[in-house]
């Protein structure tokens, strides 16, 4: 279809993959009634364009096609919620069991990315954290604390569909899973870009997603004293 134009997506099957479909479901539909209503425009600009010897007309209207543009778009856009629906409850609702948990703060302007270490605890003294990079083993479910120290931002991993703004003084538990597993010995590296105008330094502000094998990554979290498998907990718990 249009994918060439997408960022690859590298998301497990599941609804992060539908996003896709959804996409160009409402891409198609949008894109069709734009072309027959400015085909229309046209077509009654130059049959209704003024003449000499022609005078202009008043006229009221008619009931019955205004009754039918206007039933007929909304229709269609229950539909397009009804479809979105199932797609936002598989993501938001339906969560799969966690594999490892990991906290994402965001803060003008940088994220601040924190591991839980051998306690498996959040905001204890041994928790690994690092600015602007996430590790995350492919195959597994992720779940992010996602959280903002200052302003509205946007995490957003354009790769794996996914996108939640961070909104001060609420932790919102979101998840993603990798589909793509990255060949033995190397790393896939994604771009987090922040999709909020979050003040001047906006533009910079900017992380990377480092996917490894399950095994690559049990030894970078040895190696950096991370817990490989943090248990699917509210921070502190």
């Amino acid at each position: 279809m249009l994918d060439w134009w997408l960022p690859h997506n590298v998301s497990a099957q599941g609804p992060f993959q539908d996003i896709d479909w959804l996409f160009h479901v409402i891409y198609w539909v949008t894109g069709g009634v734009f072309l027959v209503v400015q085909a229309a425009l046209l077509a009654f600009v130059v049959r209704y364009r003024a003449r000499p010897g022609r005078r202009a007309t008043y006229t009221h209207g008619n009931t019955r096609l205004e009754i039918i543009w206007t039933v007929a778009p909304s229709i269609l856009l229950v539909m397009l919620a009804l479809f979105s629906r199932s797609i936002w409850a598989d993501i938001k609702e339906h969560v799969p069991p966690t594999d490892m948990t990991i906290q994402v703060t965001a803060k003008q302007f940088n994220w601040e990315v924190a591991y839980p270490g051998p306690d498996g605890k959040f905001g204890t003294a041994d928790d690994v954290t690092q600015d602007n990079d996430v590790h995350v083993p492919a195959g597994k479910t992720i779940r992010v604390v996602l959280r903002s120290r200052d302003v509205i931002h946007s995490f957003f991993l354009p790769n794996l569909r996914f996108k939640q703004d961070a909104v001060p003084g609420h932790e919102i538990p979101v998840w993603f899973k990798v589909g793509k597993m990255p060949a033995a010995g190397t790393t896939d590296k994604y771009e987090i870009p922040c999709a909020e105008l979050c003040g001047f330094g906006h533009s910079g502000m900017r992380g990377w997603l480092y996917v490894h094998t399950p095994e690559d990554y049990a030894a970078w979290a040895h190696a950096n004293h991370a817990l490989a498998a943090a248990p699917a907990t509210q921070p502190g718990a």
